[in-house]
């Protein structure tokens, strides 16, 4: 069984990040349609989670390499800054038990300095700005 789902596999574009993230969003519409008590938004709900599903699962069997490479390029070139600004976040809250973040009096860069050294004096990397804060 698993010898005949790689036949049909090759030369097909397969599973890439976008089409991850359409499977998600249909299956997270579906989900959500379930609960909405209204019969038009629920089916509105559900039309788009299956016409996405759908085109999720023609992206993944399709042959058309570049069409696809270049589809998941542009998603990955939208999505790239949000997924940046919430990895961002999450560091900081991970990170907020043992550093500290101070943005520059002059050039406002983020410096992250150690917790629990007392008074310091933080030299700013980037314009080498000398200024004084307790950690």
């Amino acid at each position: 069984m698993k010898e005949r789902l790689e036949r049909f596999m090759q030369g097909r574009y397969g599973i890439d990040a976008f089409s991850t993230f359409l499977v998600l969003i249909a299956l997270v519409l579906f989900i959500v349609g379930m609960f909405v008590p209204f019969s038009s938004v629920r089916i509105i709900m559900n039309s788009w989670a299956l016409l996405l599903g759908i085109y999720a699962y023609w992206r993944i069997f399709s042959k058309n390499h570049g069409g696809r490479y270049r589809e998941n390029e542009n998603y990955i070139r939208l999505f790239y800054p949000v997924r940046r600004f919430f990895y961002r976040i999450k560091n900081r809250i991970k990170d907020r038990k043992y550093h500290r973040i101070y943005k520059c009096p002059s050039c406002k860069q983020a410096i992250r300095v150690p917790k629990g050294k007392g008074k310091i004096a933080i030299t700013c990397p980037k314009c080498r700005t000398e200024f004084i804060k307790r950690s």
